[in-house]
């Protein structure tokens, strides 16, 4: 699995976040976008600009995709995750999952879930 698999918005999104540039990761979403981080929604823009300058951006997060699983125009993107946030009861390594859902080039949907490992 290569970066250079994933979908247009997909990339971009991964890109913006490892280059901490908001206007970047904003355009990776529509305008009607929702975004699921840890059971906490945000829908539309104005919401997830804010979750992002704070949580993705401000702390600082990275990204390095290790997998993905396609299903229709959706992917599942696993990654592990770093940054300058509270790692305190956090694996190490971090590995979250992205559910997104795109359509055209924009994320519709984003759904982020820390999975537990399989038993």
């Amino acid at each position: 699995m290569t970066n250079l698999d994933l979908p247009a918005p997909v990339l971009a999104y991964v890109a913006a976040t490892n280059a901490f540039d908001i206007d970047a990761f904003m355009a990776t979403f529509a305008e009607d976008a929702l975004v699921n981080d840890h059971r906490n929604e945000f829908a539309g823009c104005e919401a997830i600009r804010a979750w992002a300058q704070r949580e993705i951006i401000g702390d600082g997060v990275t990204m390095h995709v290790t997998g993905a699983t396609f299903r229709g125009n959706a992917v599942a993107v696993t990654a592990r995750i770093d940054g300058n946030f509270d790692k305190t009861g956090l694996p190490n390594p971090l590995v979250l999952t992205f559910y997104f859902s795109t359509s055209g080039e924009r994320i519709v949907q984003l759904i982020i879930v820390h999975n537990k490992p399989a038993a």
